[in-house]
């Protein structure tokens, strides 16, 4: 891929990640030209604006205190009346009620808050056109301060002075409006995006299907990072390559006048001279970019490295697996190092390419004036204001020199992020087309559940027909052509050898994974309910455990109570009489403890049919017989993987597995558990 469409594919991401937040996508990729033109408009608005509130000042400053504006704004009224005065005032008035009506036109699309940063956009705009007008006259204000002193105007250069003052004194609030606004408006941003991306996160169950954990598979790697820190540094990043290159403009279009009327030549040499140093820099970044992108990615792994032994300290301590995590902590800092190594060389290069761009600069002013005024064509405040003037306009033409490893790092973020989005949106668009291919079916194949979601509605049983069980990403088919059903208050066990499928077969009765033959029916949401070997334990409350996924207002506390105190667990509320206390439940409960807090919460959400894998392993047998025995009094359906005899009595079918694709259906009576197990 050439430079050229690396660029304009950037800048397709960038949209994409962007637009959204200003302006809604039109079926979630539109074109740039609407946003564009808003863009413009407010360009016009903010220009307009700032012509009326400086005819303003002028006016109300001439009427009130005519003495102040000749010495503070010596020649301002002067210009103001000129450009009413030409075709320019006229237009500018044109423009800016344009611009007024191109957002009126827009206000449809501008509902739900996004005409909030189109205003924070407009104010710092505007603050950005007073202080660059400031900076003008402070070019003017040097050059005259400079000839006060040849000259030895000692009265003429006290009023200079105190008009530098009151320029920096106007200049301070603005500065500070601005810097309080700009991450203001990036927080605003941050909160929109980064929920948004979360939100898709976990419809469709993306995270689930996106697997981050299987680092030589999946592309999208800790999307924790990119929900989180990629956002945040994305939407700053983003706000502050905008400002500073909107400044870099206005700068560039003032201060090039100021410069082209002290000489030509200088400001033809300094055009030359910026855009061959930004080529030569472009150039030798294009590494930094790459090198940034897999900077983010290591140092992410090497942070997920860090919490898994966070999270799983206790299991590591009873290993005695120090030196194991030790090794593979150091293996992924050392990707980091590495990579980071490469990273200091290329910015060394490039910094070294800067400064000699920045310092060759400085001689050009004075090559190019000294002639001049040695033929007292200039007088000498020229040099200060040639330079003042140059340093400026080579700022903003040289953006991309000074920031080009920001730049570098921040089009690595926008690929990870955009990257992210992408695949969380393209997972929704999967599960929209295969609801839509089911409905294009009919009937019979609209109830086939293939998605994810479970938003459908579902069937009075569990019902498999002449399915292919496949794990994703695999060819090896763990169940060949299976059919069964489970109806309310039927009983169904599922045993066989280790790494047969079982656990694979209450994923795809779950709806976790999707047959790749046959049709799949389950129950509608709420009424189907999994419990796994090591139960979920969520970051809350005592309460929020017991609740998931329910609203904690649900229940009473006698209902949790008396709960706790059915699954054999009435200690738990003598140690934590708060049911709103949070701790670590998977560090202070065991897996015993935990498992029947699991049994608890389904007790609570009572659904019709529970899938059970291996719940009650950590449980002794008249504990679990009590638990299934709680279940049965509901009349729930139960799917159950286990491993224990015992587990024959609380079923009425067995589902043998063989491993390589078989299976048989049998009764419990008379079953030799034994033999298969």
């Amino acid at each position: 891929m050439n430079p050229l469409q690396a660029f304009r594919q950037q800048l397709g991401k960038l949209q994409r990640l962007a637009q959204p937040y200003f302006l809604p996508l039109e079926d979630g990729n539109g074109s740039a030209g609407p946003f564009l033109l808003l863009v413009l408009a407010l360009l016009a608005v903010v220009v307009g604006l700032t012509l009326l509130l400086l005819t303003a000042a002028v006016a109300v400053s001439g009427a009130l205190i005519p003495e102040l504006q000749s010495r503070f704004l010596p020649g301002v009224p002067q210009q103001v009346a000129s450009i009413w005065a030409s075709p320019i005032g006229p237009v500018i008035m044109v423009l800016f009620a344009a611009g007024l009506g191109c957002f009126g036109w827009f206000r449809g699309k501008l509902r739900q808050g996004r005409w909030l940063p189109w205003l924070l956009l407009g104010v710092i705009t505007l603050l950005i056109l007073v202080i660059n007008g400031i900076n003008v006259g402070i070019s003017f204000i040097a050059r005259n301060i400079e000839n006060a002193l040849v000259a030895y105007k000692q009265e003429e250069f006290w009023k200079i002075v105190a008009i530098y003052a009151f320029c920096l004194v106007l200049a301070l609030p603005i500065r500070a409006i601005q810097s309080y606004l700009i991450p203001k408006l990036g927080l605003l941003w941050r909160q929109w995006l980064s929920s948004r991306l979360l939100q898709r996160y976990l419809t469709n169950r993306a995270y689930y299907i996106l697997n981050p954990n299987d680092e030589s598979v999946e592309e999208i790697d800790n999307p924790d990072q990119r929900i989180s820190q990629d956002a945040a540094s994305f939407t700053a990043t983003s706000l502050s390559v905008t400002v500073e290159i909107l400044s870099a403009l206005l700068t560039f279009f003032s201060f090039i006048i100021v410069l082209w009327s002290i000489n030509v030549t200088l400001a033809l040499w300094l055009l030359a001279y910026s855009v061959g140093g930004t080529a030569v820099i472009v150039f030798a970044s294009r590494k930094l970019v790459n090198l940034n992108y897999q900077q983010l990615k290591l140092e992410a792994d090497f942070r997920y490295g860090l919490v898994h032994i966070r999270d799983n300290a206790e299991s590591i301590a009873f290993y005695r697996g120090e030196q194991q995590e030790a090794k593979e902590g150091e293996r992924r800092l050392g990707g980091a190092i590495r990579n980071y190594n490469r990273l200091i060389v290329w910015e060394a290069l490039i910094s070294v390419i800067q400064r000699s761009y920045d310092y060759f600069s400085r001689f050009l002013p004075w090559l190019v004036i000294a002639p001049i005024y040695f033929a007292k064509q200039v007088d000498f405040g020229v040099f200060g204001q040639a330079s003042i003037a140059f340093s400026q306009v080579l700022f903003s033409v040289s953006y991309i020199v000074n920031n080009i490893d920001r730049l570098a790092a921040f089009s690595a973020s926008i690929s990870r992020l955009e990257g992210f989005q992408g695949k969380v949106e393209a997972i929704g668009g999967e599960m929209a087309a295969l609801d839509a291919e089911a409905l294009a079916a009919g009937p019979q194949q609209a109830a086939e559940p293939q998605r994810l979601g479970e938003e459908a509605p579902g069937t009075a049983s569990i019902r498999v027909s002449h399915v292919d069980l496949v794990p994703p990403r695999s060819q090896r088919v763990l169940i060949r052509d299976l059919s069964l059903s489970v109806g309310p208050g039927e009983r169904l066990l599922v045993v066989g050898p280790s790494g047969c499928g079982k656990t694979s077969f209450l994923r795809l009765v779950s709806g976790l994974w999707p047959p790749v033959r046959g049709q799949v029916e389950r129950p509608p949401v709420g009424e189907l309910m999994f419990i796994p070997q090591k139960p979920y334990m969520l970051l809350g409350s005592l309460r929020e455990q017991l609740c998931y996924p329910q609203a904690t207002n649900r229940f009473s506390d006698d209902q949790l109570r008396h709960v706790l105190a059915e699954v054999r667990l009435p200690d738990l509320v003598q140690r934590y009489p708060d049911l709103d206390i949070k701790q670590d439940w998977p560090r202070l409960l065991s897996l015993g403890e935990q498992q029947r807090l699991a049994f608890a919460r389904l007790l609570l959400n009572s659904p019709r049919f529970v899938v059970l894998d291996e719940a009650t392993s950590a449980l002794d047998v008249a504990t679990e017989r009590v638990l299934y025995e709680l279940v049965a009094q509901r009349d729930m359906a139960l799917v159950s993987v286990g491993h224990r005899p015992t587990l024959v009595d609380h079923h009425d079918t067995v589902l043998e597995l063989d491993g390589s694709g078989g299976w048989r259906l049998l009764p419990t009576a008379g079953y030799d558990f034994g033999r298969h197990v």
